[in-house]
């Protein structure tokens, strides 16, 4: 890949500064002397046309749901509509300061305190924080919370066990263990589901609670969900729902109908935020009414017309986010809630688990299905039985035109392929996919070495994902010191 460097010669410049209007001396004056460069910065020497051209072409070489199908299992990615940007870009939200007085701000807590009431009412619980950042922030938070519960309750140094089922997101025993929990693992049966023997045999006075995703990672509704929050409950435990996969039954079921003590959001996975690349998102967190005491302070209350933050709560676990969280975030997922209302969430979730099933169906005599039954808004395919890794498969789909789903997760099967496809994509690019991995899976059978140095049509071939992800090179080192 060529550099900025690499174009251009030698006395080629793409824009010219204006005059200076004062002696150099004089301006060089308000510099100190140790703060002054010894040497003329080594800047790229390239004409305009060659400037934009160069940041052009890297701009194309970006992928992302705005240029083609991002089918990332279990990390919704999804299109956004573009009028929530230009809502979130409107001066009057990108330009408050978080230190405004309250009396200045009135309008950016309203719509903060509207989106919380609109929260509560989807997953069907009485009190929220919106402060989280992400969804683990909310896992984190939601840990937090429940360790403060069982402190208060004197309960902390009996309860020391979070249980949760091999199928669950990989951030979740991360969450409980940060905060000092022992993670107990819970296998799943022969139907993707909590092994319910496995469940009680766990449950008991040593329990915290129970972590769940629902659905779980394998696109899989738990059907014993009321069982397994009731036993959960009758041990002394809380339940925490992961809510990143709320597509799949927002406007159909609430968390806290099902038994959740904490349910957490992903507002930039379910409600109209990019996501991907570092943020920002939102993770707000709702709680049942014995944990609403706990929940991090500010807290945003309404007095008639009026809104202030109130900080008086004594047992709150503190502040998780400086100032009021991810605002703007927030602000787009207020404009997707009052713009779908109920009936749009059904149509939501309802598209989210046709296009799952679609893909299912017509690609499960191509790949292995290890839990072929109905699934909500994603599947697993298995590459066993192909000449070829997973791996091989995904960097194949590169040179088809798409953006690889997740692999290898969930853990608990082989050589996984998990694919979401969305709500928001047409049955022509769903059948362009399919078409992909059927075609990729007879290349695997006749010519497997086609896959293995996949992908072919790429800027960058195989990288050593670990070695990027560890000792990233970005900084580009000249050949000689400079003259």
């Amino acid at each position: 890949m060529t550099t900025i460097y690499d174009r251009g010669a030698p006395g080629r410049q793409a824009a010219a500064l204006p005059s200076l209007t004062r002696p150099e001396r004089e301006i060089l004056a308000y510099i100190p002397a140790g703060l002054r460069r010894r040497e003329r910065p080594r800047l790229p020497e390239v004409s305009q046309p060659e400037l934009v051209r160069h940041y052009t072409h890297l701009s194309r070489l970006n992928y992302g749901v705005d240029t083609g199908f991002y089918p990332l299992g279990s990390c919704t990615m999804k299109h956004n509509p573009k009028l929530h940007e230009d809502l979130a870009r409107l001066p009057a939200f990108a330009g408050l300061h978080p230190l405004l007085p309250e009396e200045e701000v009135q309008g950016a807590l309203a719509l903060l305190w509207e989106l919380g009431e609109h929260l509560k009412g989807i997953a069907g619980m009485p009190g929220i924080t919106l402060q989280p950042a992400a969804g683990a922030h909310g896992e984190l938070t939601g840990m937090l919370l429940i360790k403060r519960y069982l402190e208060d309750r004197g309960e902390l140094g009996r309860r020391t066990k979070i249980l949760l089922p091999d199928s669950a997101h990989g951030t979740n025993p991360a969450s409980a263990a940060m905060v000092g929990f022992q993670v107990v693992a819970v296998p799943s049966d022969g139907r993707g589901m909590v092994d319910m023997a496995a469940l009680r045999t766990a449950l008991g006075e040593d329990v915290a609670g129970i972590m769940l995703t629902v659905p779980n990672t394998l696109g899989i509704f738990e059907e014993d969900i009321l069982e397994i929050t009731r036993l959960a409950h009758e041990a002394g435990g809380l339940c925490y729902f992961d809510g990143a996969n709320l597509n799949a039954y927002i406007g159909r079921a609430r968390p806290g109908d099902m038994g959740a003590d904490i349910f957490h959001f992903n507002l930039h996975k379910t409600f109209s935020t990019p996501h991907g690349g570092g943020g920002p998102g939102a993770g707000p967190v709702a709680v049942s009414e014995a944990l609403v005491p706990y929940l991090p302070v500010p807290e945003i209350v309404r007095e008639g017309d009026r809104f202030r933050l109130r900080w008086d709560k004594p047992k709150s676990i503190g502040r998780v986010h400086p100032y009021f969280g991810n605002f703007l975030v927030m602000v787009k997922a207020l404009a997707y809630i009052l713009t779908l209302g109920d009936e749009g969430f059904r149509e939501v979730s309802a598209g989210a688990v046709l296009a799952a099933n679609y893909l299912r169906a017509r690609l499960r005599g191509t790949y292995k299905v290890p839990y072929d039954r109905l699934c909500k808004h994603e599947f697993v395919l298995s590459g066993e039985g192909l000449p070829v890794r997973t791996l091989d498969i995904a960097k194949r789909l590169i040179d088809h035109g798409f953006h690889p789903p997740t692999i290898y997760f969930p853990l608990i099967v082989k050589e996984a392929l998990m694919i979401e496809p969305t709500e928001t994509e047409p049955k022509e690019v769903l059948d362009a996919f399919c078409e992909a991995l059927v075609g990729i899976a007879g290349e695997a059978r006749e010519r497997p070495e086609l896959l293995q140095r996949a992908p072919h049509n790429a800027p960058v071939r195989r990288l050593d994902e670990a070695r990027a992800v560890r000792e990233p090179v970005l900084r580009l080192l000249f050949d000689s010191p400079q003259a």
